[in-house]
């Protein structure tokens, strides 16, 4: 049985971080077509996660109509604007039709032109919408674009402090819907200020580097039409383990499913929503 994980292993190693990453994911799909870490149940968001790393490397869930099936059918269960965003742009990225899920982003509109209320489920409720072509309400850019912060980042709430992640994702969902100029140039700087010595950004100032801030600087970079910013890339290769899957940080591995489906889009290159 060494033998036998020690060949796997190597093979896993032999393969490019993408591919190995891919084949990761392949074998933590369940029966009902959700995605799991290890010993654990599926969940929609996790499945949604796997899928769009998949998706951005040119892969499918092997179940992939069992896949489509358990999203539909979780969907409707999920309740948060930035867990519904989610799901549906899993859906588009797969092919399907996202309407329902739409109609209940819609539902959340408030009439500043929010989402819910906050920057997050506002920013992933742009992504769905231009996902699947629909056009965003300018109240709802402009009710983005006013919650900028000087320093020129996002945080997760209007009065929350700004961090990496939220403001890439901000970054992905303005130039979905074609925002260019000072906006995007600002926040790519203000990005770039939580890059560390060893190529690797992290989520708030002091925190460390680890795979995930890295892998959404990356994709706002790419939104951007701009390359990755220098060492990032050879950061999450390092990362990289034996069986395919990506390490949270030099220090830690942990959730390796969300970890590696998160690192996959920005190894390629893709910012969301893949579909544009």
């Amino acid at each position: 049985m060494g033998v036998k994980l020690a060949v796997l292993a190597a093979g896993l190693l032999a393969a490019t971080p993408i591919s190995g990453g891919a084949d990761f994911l392949q074998t933590r799909q369940l029966s009902d077509g959700s995605f799991a870490e290890r010993g654990q149940p599926g969940y929609p968001q996790l499945t949604a996660w796997a899928t769009l790393g998949l998706t951005a490397v040119r892969t499918a869930p092997r179940a992939r109509g069992v896949t489509i099936k358990y999203l539909a059918a979780k969907g409707a269960g999920l309740t948060s604007p930035t867990d519904i965003a989610l799901v549906a742009l899993a859906e588009e990225a797969l092919g399907q039709n996202a309407d329902r899920l739409l109609a209940r982003l819609r539902a959340f509109q408030r009439a500043d032109g929010s989402v819910g209320g906050l920057v997050n489920g506002t920013a992933w409720s742009v992504l769905a919408f231009r996902g699947s072509g629909t056009p965003v309400q300018a109240r709802t850019i402009r009710w983005l674009l006013s919650r900028q912060t000087r320093a020129g980042g996002w945080g997760w709430s209007p009065r929350g402090g700004a961090d990496s992640n939220d403001t890439a994702a901000v970054v992905e969902a303005l130039r979905s819907a074609n925002v260019t100029g000072r906006p995007i140039s600002r926040a790519l700087g203000f990005l770039l200020r939580f890059r560390n010595r060893d190529g690797g950004f992290e989520l708030t100032r002091g925190r460390g580097s680890d795979a995930q801030s890295t892998a959404w600087a990356v994709q706002a970079f790419a939104a951007a039409g701009k390359a990755p910013p220098r060492g990032a890339l050879a950061y999450l290769r390092r990362l990289r383990r034996p069986d395919g899957s990506f390490r949270y940080s030099t220090r830690y591995a942990t959730t390796p499913v969300w970890v590696t489906a998160q690192v996959l889009p920005a190894l390629a290159r893709k910012a969301f929503p893949l579909t544009r």
